[in-house]
């Protein structure tokens, strides 16, 4: 009995598979973006920029005692925008011993990237008309945050922003995604001003 079966599987067995087999490639989700509508953020903060509809503002609660320091979640992209700002008039260092220490720090903390990154490309951006000027990090490749900034008028202000996709970093499928977000991050660059 066990021979018949034996036999019987061996002649059906190349029959049965008449196409030939194909691996299909490795596939992502279908990621679908709202419609980006813009308002500004609300005027308590010494800074003022426009951000995304579907966007929520909310406390860092990490630092409890910086109370203009934010983040900017995109809860549908699993993303935030993390903002620190510092009066730079408050401090007890002069301004610009301490604005040079600030902007160092926000060049080391987008550089901390370069193990991952492919590379890091740096923009200035000059809005003398609002008295903002600043650099914007845009860090390609596998590295956790995409895209970096700083802001200052150089005597009063001091913001600095760093996008986070809570995510593995995985540029091929968070590619859309951080395309998507950079243009939000830009928009929120190009609309400050300060109160």
């Amino acid at each position: 009995m066990n021979f018949k079966l034996l036999v019987l599987a061996v002649i059906l067995l190349p029959l049965s598979c008449t196409e030939k087999y194909t691996p299909k490639p490795r596939g992502f989700f279908r990621i679908s973006f709202p419609e980006k509508i813009y308002h500004p953020l609300d005027n308590r903060f010494p800074y003022q920029f426009e951000i995304p509809q579907y966007s929520q503002v909310t406390s860092d609660t990490q630092n409890p005692d910086q109370p203009w320091w934010i983040n900017i979640e995109v809860p549908g992209n699993k993303a935030e925008v993390h903002i620190s700002y510092y009066n730079l008039n408050k401090q007890k260092k002069a301004a610009r011993e301490l604005l040079a220490a600030f902007m160092e720090e926000s060049r080391d903390l987008a550089y901390k990237h370069s193990i991952k990154a492919n590379a890091i490309e740096e923009q200035i951006f000059v809005n003398p008309g609002q008295e903002v000027f600043g650099t914007v990090y845009r860090i390609e490749g596998n590295a956790a945050s995409p895209v970096q900034f700083f802001l200052t008028d150089s005597t009063h202000h001091f913001l600095r922003g760093a996008l986070y996709i809570r995510a593995t970093p995985d540029i091929d499928s968070l590619k859309p995604v951080i395309d998507f977000l950079e243009r939000d991050v830009i928009r929120l660059i190009e609309t400050t001003k300060w109160e």
